[in-house]
């Protein structure tokens, strides 16, 4: 028995208005979803950047995350106007993502790692360090690794996590760093007069720092009463740009200036004491 025009819309319109008005609100939720997560994201991007310090990397990673959490939180919705159960969605990407995690642990510790360096910044692109047994100026901050030059011009890229899990040090961080010469002199040199030229030679020099620029004012101190030598240190804080330059100016200047001084700088030596024992009976 066929149907009339009233029973077919009584029987099946509220479906079709409901169905409608459901793919219209879906499709006004992606586009303001879609329209939202990008705003927010360059929002994102441009606040940051604002901050000198921040990383590029850092940046784009957050803007990211907002953008796709936008994005699946709009997904949701849609799916929910058309009565799919949200909770089971849920619960499979939750699975989904507990059986990637595992297949991927050591990518996600490396970029878990990364998102740790990037947000402690325990060293910047260009410092020079020493990071769980691997030394190098840092070239760039990523990710999944860090990529880094040593001192004779070797490039290495090393995974996060191994710098992450283990000890950091910055060379590069502080603007002043202290320097430890140690210089040995002979017995028969007065002390007074040795670590009195050594001094005068530290203040000569204008990248040693003094007390009204650096932490402390040059020292020349006995360390050790040697075997064969008193031992002076030369203790004196320069800048970190000078540090290297001024180790290896100072080394050389200190033999040249005890030498024009008099003073010795001995060789190891022993006294060896010999004893008649012929006689013993």
């Amino acid at each position: 028995m066929s149907m009339s025009p009233d029973q077919i819309w009584h029987q099946f319109g509220p479906v079709a208005i409901d169905l409608g008005v459901n793919l219209i609100s879906a499709l006004v939720l992606i586009v303001v979803g879609w329209s939202v997560a990008g705003w927010a994201q360059r929002v994102v991007r441009r606040g940051l950047s604002r901050f000198k310090d921040t990383d590029r990397t850092l940046i784009g990673v957050l803007a990211g995350i907002v953008r796709y959490f936008i994005l699946i939180t709009v997904l949701i919705m849609v799916l929910a106007r058309f009565g799919v159960q949200t909770a089971s969605i849920l619960a499979a990407l939750g699975a989904i993502g507990l059986a990637v995690g595992l297949a991927l642990q050591g990518t996600l510790a490396n970029i878990a790692a990364g998102v740790m360096l990037l947000f402690l910044r325990p060293f910047r692109v260009g410092d020079y360090v020493s990071a769980n047994g691997h030394d190098g100026t840092i070239d760039e901050i990523g990710l999944f690794t860090t990529e880094m030059t040593t001192y004779d011009g070797i490039y290495q890229s090393v995974p996060n996590a191994a710098i992450w899990g283990g000890r950091i040090v910055n060379y590069s961080r502080n603007r002043t760093r202290r320097h430890d010469i140690l210089i040995g002199i002979s017995y028969q040199d007065g002390i007074d007069h040795a670590q009195s030229v050594l001094l005068e030679m530290l203040r000569a020099d204008a990248r040693v720092l003094d007390e009204t620029s650096g932490p402390a004012a040059p020292q020349v101190l006995v360390r050790a009463l040697a075997d064969s030598s008193v031992t002076l240190g030369l203790r004196f804080w320069t800048s970190n740009d000078d540090f290297w330059p001024a180790e290896f100016d100072l080394c050389k200047a200190a033999k040249q200036t005890l030498d024009r001084a008099g003073i010795t700088i001995p060789f190891p030596q022993r006294d060896v004491h010999l004893h008649d024992v012929r006689g013993a009976a």
